[in-house]
């Protein structure tokens, strides 16, 4: 254990997250994500039984969300819903991004099929266990300014 980091945050998982630079992805997909297929040449790492909204808090305790990027984060829309409709997982996770100085007006609702093709640029795959449907957020890491 380290004082101030979450337990949730394995070794491995810092690992990765210190490993990327400026501008990479991380995706959090949920229990039902074809994360397998998906992370071909990427690591995969599972956090099961934790929700999207408690593995988004743990991500962005240590990871700064890019400035530069118009919408540092995102979601897989929920088909068939209208335009700005979050499920209870993406509305949970909004809030812990809010908590992170990130506008919900910053974080782009994406297309299912869209999202798969978006999940390329994601360096790291960190599969929860969250059981709701689209369940899935990608984040994009900044830089610490000193």
């Amino acid at each position: 254990m380290l004082k101030g980091i979450d337990p949730l945050l394995t070794p491995e998982l810092l690992m990765h997250l210190s490993a990327m630079g400026h501008g990479e992805w991380v995706a959090l997909v949920d229990a039902n994500f074809t994360a397998d297929l998906l992370a071909k040449g990427k690591v995969l790492i599972r956090l099961p039984g934790n929700s999207l909204e408690r593995v988004s808090r743990a991500v962005l305790s240590v990871m700064p969300l890019a400035e530069d990027v118009s919408c540092p984060a995102a979601f897989m829309h929920a088909c068939g819903q209208p335009e700005g409709h979050r499920t209870h997982a993406q509305q949970n996770t909004l809030s812990v991004l809010k908590d992170h100085g990130l506008a919900a007006d910053r974080v782009e609702a994406v297309e299912r099929f869209a999202f798969y093709d978006k999940i390329r640029l994601a360096s790291v795959l960190v599969q929860s266990g969250e059981s709701t449907a689209y369940g899935n957020a990608m984040f994009c890491k900044g830089v610490i300014l000193n």
